[in-house]
């Protein structure tokens, strides 16, 4: 079928109402910058995720951040968009108005650099992630370990996206299908959604990023209503066991853990901290669980879970812009009220 017949397919779709859920961030911004919704039915409607590793951050970890950025001899490096995210209190760029010491970087294998050439301040690397970035920061503690280097510490909130699809179903949300992430299938493989198809009864399909590609893939949602099975669409990247590789070398310096979801909760093993015997390069990961948000009204939670769109938050597009972030999802170029914003996407 030519990418025509799928586009009016859908567009002329009128049996029963469909909900599919794209759970990651480049997904969400390629189907609003694409304009996919607007050719849509009505009856067929896209949910975004967790699929933003900062938006699913908690505060907690913010705010550990802030601290350290403020300690004496210590130096946190981040990321752009970690930035500005709000924690309890403050963000980064207020701390570093504040004092604290900030580093902003491109790659991460930047701050070995830093390191060596300051001896006497600690490093702290803001690692936030999926099973995507995780392979990055096994490699980045290879390059530690091999240069024995002493003042690095991470700070992580790496999370993995099964666990948190399952808890999503379980949740009970209105949804009928899984626009399964492109970038993580890439890792884990095509087959690691299959054990979730099969228990829920929904179909998954590992999509690229183009918009033909997402059109044929909500194309395939619909056919497979109520199926569980998992197709690959993505086979130029995605095989069925994914990267073992990778994999491999991620297990030699993290595990498996209890993380915590801004809008989920707790998910147990659905995060991955360094070992035991690498614990001297964390930072305090683990004792991060709090998300006590700065604005009471932000629904950014919801959102990430798909109860309210990003319209429906009394702060969208109001008090909060990108301009004037006041939840995770309006400051991130993964964050769903991000792209419902600049894209006029849904409201």
């Amino acid at each position: 079928m030519n990418i025509k017949d799928i586009t009016e397919f859908l567009s002329n779709y009128d049996g029963e109402e469909l909900s599919f859920m794209e759970v990651c961030g480049t997904h969400t911004a390629a189907i609003s910058e694409s304009g996919i919704p607007s050719v849509l039915s009505k009856k067929i409607h896209l949910i975004s995720g967790p699929g933003c590793p900062v938006c699913v951050t908690v505060a907690d970890y913010i705010d550990k951040l802030c601290e350290l950025a403020l300690t004496q001899n210590t130096c946190v490096v981040t990321f752009g968009d970690l930035i500005r995210v709000p924690g309890s209190t403050s963000a980064l760029q207020e701390t570093k108005s504040n004092g604290g010491r900030i580093q902003m970087v491109y790659s991460p294998f930047e701050v070995i650099e830093l390191a060596k050439q300051d001896s006497n301040t600690q490093f702290v690397f803001a690692a936030v992630g999926f099973e995507t970035t995780t392979p990055i920061y096994a490699v980045m503690m290879e390059k530690i370990i091999e240069n024995n280097i002493k003042n690095i510490r991470l700070l992580t909130a790496l999370k993995t996206m099964p666990a948190a699809i399952d808890s999503l179903c379980r949740m009970g949300g209105k949804i009928d299908g899984f626009i399964a992430p492109g970038h993580v299938s890439v890792i884990t493989g095509a087959d690691a959604f299959k054990p979730l198809a099969e228990k829920y009864s929904l179909p998954f399909v590992v999509s690229g990023f183009k918009a033909q590609e997402l059109l044929a893939t909500i194309y395939a949602l619909v056919k497979l209503k109520g199926q569980g099975k998992v197709v690959n669409l993505y086979k130029s990247a995605v095989t069925d066991s994914g990267n073992e590789n990778a994999r491999s070398l991620v297990s030699k310096y993290f595990e498996p853990c209890d993380a915590v979801w801004r809008g989920i909760g707790k998910i147990e093993n659905s995060g991955m901290a360094l070992k035991a015997e690498y614990s001297m390069y964390d930072a305090g990961s683990r004792a991060l669980v709090h998300d006590n948000v700065r604005n009471k009204m932000c629904r950014c939670g919801e959102v990430i879970t798909g109860f309210v769109s990003p319209c429906q938050c009394p702060l969208f597009a109001k008090a909060c812009t990108p301009e004037n972030p006041q939840g995770a999802c309006m400051v991130s170029n993964e964050g769903s009220c991000f792209h419902y914003y600049i894209n006029n996407r849904g409201c």
